[in-house]
């Protein structure tokens, strides 16, 4: 059984062992097909405050969180991988893929990593991958794993609202931000030897701010279903109630100015939708359509888009888009 060890990491202390080097620990592509959502919490008291000292996570998280799209990607299975060679030495295999309960929320906080395997490296280092997939395990105890060899399959299981990969290291039970390694000279920023390899550290060096899933609709969609990966469809009928875009995104923005726009098949514009956001949001939906005029729509292919714009403190403008086809067709 799985317990989660040891409290939030603390900046300036020292005499580590050589710590591992940490590749992805997961077979995806960062920006592409998973996302960086969640940092490490450095904050000893109530707050949230991650290595760049902004919040993206939340009070107590002891992990780095890889999101992948949505339940559909789940169930076709992404590979979890060893960031580091090592020695598994306990893992949970048995817990369902689930949006856990109220009730689980407030009574089940030693079973929060649902399935887990715990890696141990060398002189006191370990990592904890959590939430992976039920019945995707592959290794057993006491087995040695190469660095990115498979150990199972990203899920959905314990406390995650969404299927992700919560990667946790450890030195002698003291949680380590990996972004940070063992000391740093410098706050607000990631530290001078950070834990990852440079590869993995330039894939997850992208702001966290992502339009991650986009799609088309013939009816208002409902945010749950948009998460098991439904609204998918690269055609609809001509006959269809109505025309949809919708985006989900990650890290949204107080003041964010936000447009959806559909063209159609002419270039004639279908919907133009602008909005600014009235709060920060880890997680947002966002869509606009409109309704069918007369018994068809033309026939062609109709181009989706949304644009969310954000000035930073220098004053520049950072832009966050992405893209969509669907063709309607009888």
């Amino acid at each position: 059984m799985i317990t989660m060890i040891g409290g939030l990491m603390m900046v300036g202390f020292t005499a580590y062992a050589e710590p591992p080097s940490l590749s992805l620990p997961i077979k995806c592509e960062p920006g592409t097909d998973c996302w960086l959502v969640n940092l490490v919490d450095h904050d000893p008291k109530k707050g949230m405050r991650d290595f760049r000292c902004t919040d993206h996570g939340y009070n107590g998280h002891k992990g780095t969180d890889i999101a992948i799209r949505h339940m559909a990607a789940m169930r076709a299975g992404v590979p979890v991988l060893a960031a580091a060679p090592g020695v598994v030495t306990t893992f949970r295999d048995s817990m369902p893929d689930r949006v856990p309960s109220a009730e689980f929320q407030r009574t089940k906080h030693d079973l929060f990593c649902g399935n887990g395997v715990v890696i141990r490296h060398a002189d006191g280092w370990e990592t904890q991958y959590c939430h992976l997939r039920r019945g995707s395990i592959v290794v057993k105890r006491g087995q040695r794993v190469d660095r990115g060899q498979r150990i199972a399959f990203v899920g959905h299981s314990g406390m995650a609202t969404f299927p992700h990969i919560h990667l946790s290291v450890r030195y002698r039970g003291r949680v380590i931000d990996p972004f940070v390694g063992a000391n740093r000279k410098t706050a607000c920023q990631a530290g001078e030897a950070p834990l990852w390899t440079a590869a993995a550290m330039q894939a997850l060096s992208r702001p966290l701010t992502a339009v991650y899933s986009i799609g088309f609709a013939s009816t208002p969609p409902k945010v749950h279903s948009i998460r098991k990966g439904l609204y998918q469809d690269a055609a609809l009928p001509r006959r269809a109630p109505a025309l949809v875009l919708w985006a989900e995104v990650f890290w949204v923005e107080v003041g964010d100015k936000v447009r959806l726009r559909i063209t159609g098949p002419d270039g004639a514009s279908v919907i133009d939708y602008r909005n600014v956001l009235p709060k920060r949001q880890a997680r947002r939906t966002i869509s606009a359509g409109r309704r069918k005029r007369g018994l068809f729509w033309p026939a062609g292919i109709y181009h989706g888009e949304i644009v969310i714009e954000r000035r930073d403190a220098s004053g520049e403008t950072q832009r966050f888009t992405a893209r969509r086809d669907v063709e309607l067709k009888d």
